[in-house]
């Protein structure tokens, strides 16, 4: 199609090429994207892994030659594609079903004797009093063959996909999330790394004990002065002169199952030399540490709030002498090592706190619907009903997100890094609020030892914090988004270099950036994949994701490489993401729910709508806020006030009083 036939008004497709085009001192889509690449935010073991993406591949099948260089590499993540006002459904819709008829058998028959143990074997506050997993329950998961869940069966283990684990992980988090913790650090991250990329003489040597529970084992990242900033990392590992073996020294804190574990996945720092260049930079390498090498040594049982059962301490490492055939990866690549581990493991955790929410809400039932008060049960008054529809809808939301994640992983979808990290900060959110309702509906009861429920409580605090903590998980997901529509911006400021040659390209592109400047939809529908009794759902996912892609690509040409810095704006932006992420799974589950006709079809219906409306009206009400000049000032207010009260050492404002 020729320019000359396009039916758009001269000034907006000046205008369209003006906001692809660098000027005014504004940085290149190309310089974002590159300065996005190469930027630092906190150095985080979450954020960073945005920045060591390269630029996007180009693709090699469009039409034109000069098309064929300038597209960008498709994603079929819905989450990616959402940050470019765009819908894939490929991941989405159907609600995936994954498990084979032989794997379905098998989960069934876990199912049973798993949810048994910890209803009549496991003690929760016996081991929440003792601050251990007490021994019987230990032998008997050894037993049952938890600690092995994911060790294909030739090593030992019982080779369950994700969907078959995080079935299991949801009745654990269920019953007692000391135990999940303990249980999670061994196999989602402790040995995790040998699973994604050990050697076949690595797996061969480590797995079968590990998947029996003869040997446990543990994640050694954190260390006193790296937290969420991986990068800053003081433990070494250097080459011994003979070459055979690194020598390594330094420590580890808050190492879950660090005074139990035999071995341990350690991130430590080693000298590599650039062949190219010639120059030696320290970059992070990953180990696999025996406590049999020597000089590995553990601290007492740390003191902590919750999740006591598991055992937390301090793991140091002194003058050990590691064997070079115990490097996990590439020397140098620790850091990719560590954050894949880490987005693996992410759905399982949302996996435990959707069990952890339905054990809370039917505490929360029971109660209520025993409970009286002015002559009602409790469950009657429109306050109560509130919450527990709401407790429903999160705890339904959470779960729809950890099976989407686990199927899209077993079906061998690469790129769900964005969606395991709002599983994570969506799930333990909303497992806090669940709890905490609970208390508040119980009244007392709720706050005494004896309800259970404030234990779980101090249980669920540690969710927010690791793995990645919340806050930073939302830079995360903010800045991946930013990226991946960046590299799209880049793909066309490239066309436009040879209009004519792309004009299929650019005319689309302008006619749906006129579109969304005029409120109108671009075109983007979900009919056919959504139940027709959800065609309203529907349509505000589609509103919210267009509008969402608009604000996206005004806040990349407003910023440019600054976007890093604007912290602000990406937590709001993070919130719209997590929403419409929440969004589209539940209509997926429950068109599924009633195509197939299931009994609580018409329930799902209604969590689904419910939804829906109010995650639209939040991400409409964060979408207007990041377009608010009135915004611009709150932020600035918010830095001066929290700037002040730094300054001070705490509150500014004198007493009331005077004195």
């Amino acid at each position: 199609m020729l320019l000359s036939k396009v039916k758009l008004p001269l000034g907006v497709y000046n205008s369209a090429l003006k906001s692809l085009r660098s000027s005014n001192g504004r940085p290149s889509c190309t310089d974002l994207v590159l300065s996005i690449n190469s930027a630092r935010l906190f150095a985080s073991h979450s954020a960073q892994a945005v920045f060591d993406k390269t630029d996007a591949e180009v693709e090699t099948s469009s039409k034109s030659s000069a098309e064929k260089k300038t597209a960008v590499l498709e994603s079929k993540s819905f989450a990616v594609n959402m940050f470019k006002g765009q819908i894939s459904t490929a991941q989405v819709f159907p609600f995936p079903s994954v498990l084979s008829e032989e794997q379905a058998q098998f989960l069934s028959e876990l199912v049973g004797p798993v949810s048994k143990f910890f209803e009549e074997v496991n003690d929760p506050v016996k081991n929440d009093v003792l601050e251990k997993v007490e021994d019987a329950t230990m032998q008997g998961l050894k037993e049952l063959g938890a600690f092995g869940l994911q060790v294909p069966a030739d090593l030992g283990g019982m080779g369950l996909t994700n969907t078959q684990y995080a079935r299991l992980v949801e009745i654990v988090g269920m019953h007692d999330l000391g135990v999940g913790i303990t249980l999670g650090a061994h196999q989602s991250i402790g040995f995790k790394g040998i699973l994604l990329y050990g050697n076949r003489q690595q797996k061969e040597k480590y797995l079968p004990k590990l998947a029996t529970g003869e040997t446990i084992a543990a994640f050694c990242l954190t260390e006193p002065s790296s937290g969420s900033d991986a990068a800053s990392i003081k433990t070494t590992a250097v080459k011994s002169a003979c070459g055979k073996y690194y020598i390594m020294n330094g420590g580890k804190i808050w190492i879950s199952n660090g005074g139990l574990a035999e071995i341990f996945t350690v991130f430590a720092k080693t000298p590599v030399k650039d062949e190219t260049t010639g120059e030696v930079k320290d970059k992070i390498t990953a180990f696999i540490v025996e406590k049999g090498f020597g000089g590995v040594a553990h601290g007492p049982p740390e003191k902590k709030m919750g999740i006591k059962a598991s055992n937390t301490a301090e793991v140091h490492f002194d003058s050990v002498r590691v064997p070079v055939e115990n490097v996990l990866g590439e020397v140098g690549g620790g850091f990719k090592v560590a954050m894949n581990i880490l987005n693996n493991g992410r759905f399982g955790m949302a996996a435990a706190l959707s069990g952890t929410m339905k054990g809370v809400i039917s505490k929360a039932v029971d109660h209520a619907a025993n409970r009286t008060q002015f002559g009602n049960k409790i469950h009657n008054f429109g306050v109560i009903q509130e919450k527990i529809a709401r407790m429903a809808m999160m705890q339904y939301v959470a779960e729809s997100m950890a099976y989407m994640i686990s199927s899209n992983m077993d079906m061998g979808a690469s790129d769900f890094q964005i969606e395991a990290a709002i599983s994570k900060i969506f799930a333990s959110e909303a497992a806090w609020t669940v709890t905490d309702e609970c208390i508040q509906i119980m009244g007392g009861m709720g706050f005494m030892k004896d309800a259970g429920v404030e234990r779980v409580m101090r249980d669920l605090r540690i969710f927010r914090i690791f793995e990645g903590t919340n806050d930073i998980l939302r830079l995360f997901v903010a800045l991946n988004g930013f990226q991946n529509a960046g590299n799209q911006l880049k793909g066309l400021q490239k066309a436009l270099r040879s209009p004519i040659e792309n004009a299929g390209l650019l005319v689309g592109e302008i006619s749906k950036r006129a579109k969304r400047k005029a409120g109108l939809s671009t075109g983007v529908s979900l009919e056919g994949v959504v139940h027709p009794e959800l065609s309203e759902s529907g349509r505000l996912l589609v509103q919210a994701v267009e509008q969402f892609g608009a604000v996206i690509e005004d806040l990349l040409l407003k910023h440019g490489k600054k976007i890093v810095d604007e912290q602000f704006v990406l937590k709001r932006v993070s919130d719209s993401a997590i929403d419409l992420y929440g969004m589209v799974v539940v209509i997926s589950r429950a068109s599924r729910s009633l195509s197939q006709g299931h009994h609580s079809a018409q329930h799902e219906k209604m969590l689904c709508e419910t939804w829906c409306i109010e995650a639209h009206q939040r991400i409409m009400q964060d979408i207007k806020s990041l377009k608010s000049s009135s915004s611009k000032q709150m932020f600035k207010n918010l830095r001066a006030i929290s700037a002040a009260v730094v300054e001070n050492g705490g509150t500014v404002s004198p007493h009331p009083l005077g004195f």
